[in-house]
């Protein structure tokens, strides 16, 4: 493995080399990025350093809609070892199309990042993401093959088995969305077992946000140390940054993937330690290659050193998406929010549901669902109010906004295998 204790010297040349590669490589064998290019009346050789990479123009998500299927490659097929894609919920699904080249430095740089949350080749880890066109399941896996551990490539559903198979096969490091791994806290304790007793060190978990509230619940639950990596399908998968165990913020692989943080309504590119939209370039991307792609994940890059010592820059955790913003009589909500205000209330569970109320195409109001727990539960109607009242002044106050609140009983919200449906619409 790499260590990622680089001077700045070679970090500067590693970028400088990295993007002048992925530029020429676009520019060269892609037909969507020299017309990109043509358009912006740009040449490889204008781009010298890493100041003038914000010269390119961004790419979108639309942009990978609208190439489907094959529009972003820029290897002949034959060269194209594997194929993924996004879920396609709104709309056609975005291709990453993958050559040996691309799986190796996917591989090593997912080992990486577990390497930094403290797996080693000793450990056994479960993965419970599902397997197929997601990312998730295979970024992992083949990710802590490299790094010599021992996978169990259980994919996700089937709770109870993934709890036995936990046991007999001494699993100690789990491989999850965050929700999930409530989840299975619950069918464990519901089964009659400690999930405290199940010997489990570490959790990587991804697919969703992950707030402090829920890293503490989960830690509290399991008895691991909980550990958040971040990735997604348009510019590898997972493995683009992970913690390490200062969990301080998640460092970023910047040999391999360029970032930015921008103004996402201007565009503007802004300075280490202001939030932003996070745009990402993968520098050593040969398949489907992919130039300052707007991400739409709301982060900021963390200027300070970290503890651990490694040289790579950190990005703050994901607060939520500019797309997954909720904008109520001109204020701007993230869930994130809300879940940091239940964290703080014993009697509820970390099930939510935010329901958008609509009128005529636009947000009229917002119902958050909250899910009591079994404890918080209770057939007095005096106790409910006082804790209703509580909770709403709670949101007032952080939300800057007065909100519907629907406690629910223990149970009642839908619970899923994969990343947890936040917001719905009514």
């Amino acid at each position: 493995m790499q260590n990622d204790f680089f001077s700045t010297d070679e970090f500067s040349a590693r970028q400088k080399s990295g993007l002048q590669q992925a530029i020429n490589h676009a520019f060269n064998n892609s037909p969507f990025y020299r017309r990109v290019f043509e358009q912006a009346g740009l040449e490889p050789a204008d781009i010298k350093n890493p100041a003038d990479f914000s010269r390119v123009p961004f790419t979108t998500k639309n942009d990978l809609r609208e190439a489907y299927p094959y529009g972003m490659a820029a290897v002949p097929l034959d060269k194209i070892l594997r194929i993924h894609a996004s879920s396609g919920t709104t709309g056609k699904p975005i291709v990453a199309g993958y050559t040996r080249s691309d799986l190796d430095t996917w591989a090593i740089g997912v080992a990486r990042i577990c390497e930094m949350a403290g797996v080693s080749a000793k450990d056994i880890a479960q993965i419970s993401f599902g397997y197929g066109l997601f990312t998730g399941g295979f970024g992992l896996h083949y990710g802590l093959e490299q790094l010599g551990a021992t996978v169990v490539p259980f994919s996700s559903g089937n709770t109870e088995r993934q709890l036995t198979l936990m046991q007999d096969f001494k699993t100690n490091v789990l491989v999850s969305t965050p929700s999930f791994a409530i989840y299975m806290a619950e069918t464990a304790r519901e089964l009659g077992y400690n999930p405290r007793e199940f010997g489990l060190r570490i959790g990587l978990f991804g697919g969703e946000p992950c707030s402090d509230a829920l890293r503490k619940d989960i830690e509290a639950q399991w008895g691991l140390k909980a550990t958040v990596n971040y990735g997604l399908t348009e510019v590898v998968g997972p493995g683009i940054s992970g913690e390490c165990l200062e969990t301080a913020g998640m460092h970023i692989l910047e040999d391999l993937y360029y970032p930015e943080v921008i103004d996402p309504d201007t565009g503007e590119l802004l300075p280490d330690g202001e939030k932003g939209e996070l745009v990402l370039t993968p520098m050593f991307k040969e398949g489907f290659p992919v130039l300052r792609y707007r991400t739409g994940d709301i982060t900021r890059l963390i200027p300070e050193k970290c503890a651990c010592g490694r040289t790579t820059r950190r990005m703050d955790y994901i607060t939520g998406r500019s797309d997954d913003m909720i904008i109520i009589k001109g204020v701007n909500i993230f869930p994130s929010q809300v879940e940091e205000v239940l964290a703080g209330f014993k009697e509820v569970s970390p099930h939510y549901r935010l329901v958008l109320k609509k009128e005529k195409g636009f947000i009229k109001d917002l119902e958050i669902q909250i899910e009591l727990t079994e404890e918080g539960f209770t057939d007095s109607y005096k106790e409910l109010e006082a804790l209703d009242g509580r909770i709403r002044q709670r949101l007032r106050s952080t939300l800057s906004l007065a909100p519907k609140v629907k406690l629910m009983e223990p149970k009642s919200l839908e619970r899923t295998t994969g990343k947890a449906k936040r917001i719905v619409e009514d």
